[in-house]
C-alpha cells in the first residue's frame, strides 16, 4: 500500500502543477516526491519516467558542482540546508540532469512546515541562467 503524504506537500504538489516556474518537492526525509513540468527541461526527464527517489540517489546523480566545477559540499547545496537545517538556500550552481546534459542554475530551497514544529518537506525553486 503507498504511503499516505501529508497534506500540506499534496497542496505543495498542486501549486507547482500550476505554475511555469520549475519547482521541486521533497518529503521530510528529502525524497523527491514531485517536480512539475517546467522542471523537465532542467531535470532532464519527466517526473512520471523519473518517479520518487531517495535525497542520496536524486543527489548523486544530479552532482551539483561550484561553477568551477568542483563538487558543491552538502552544507552548501541548498536542498541540504533546507531539509537539515530547516532554513531557506539559494544558490548558483552546476548539475547533471538525468538526461545527463550539464547545466548551470540558480536554486532557492526552504522547508516546508504543517505547523511551528511539524517539518514536513522541501521545496525547490531553480531556474537555469
Amino acid at each position: 500500500m503507498a504511503e499516505q503524504k501529508h497534506l500540506v506537500l499534496i497542496l505543495a504538489r498542486e501549486f507547482a502543477s500550476n505554475l511555469a516556474t520549475p519547482m521541486g518537492i521533497t518529503d521530510e526525509q528529502g525524497r523527491l516526491v514531485y517536480f512539475n513540468d517546467a522542471a523537465e527541461s532542467i531535470i532532464g526527464t519527466t517526473f512520471a519516467e523519473a518517479g520518487e527517489m531517495s535525497f542520496e540517489e536524486w543527489s548523486a546523480k544530479a552532482a551539483p558542482r561550484t561553477r568551477e566545477g568542483e563538487l558543491l559540499p552538502p552544507e552548501r547545496r541548498p536542498a541540504a540546508i533546507a531539509l537539515n537545517e530547516r532554513r531557506a538556500a539559494h544558490e548558483r550552481l552546476k548539475v547533471t540532469g538525468l538526461d545527463g546534459v550539464e547545466r548551470e542554475i540558480a536554486v532557492t530551497a526552504f522547508p516546508l512546515f504543517a505547523h511551528a514544529d511539524e517539518f514536513v518537506g522541501m521545496v525547490a525553486i531553480f531556474w537555469g541562467s
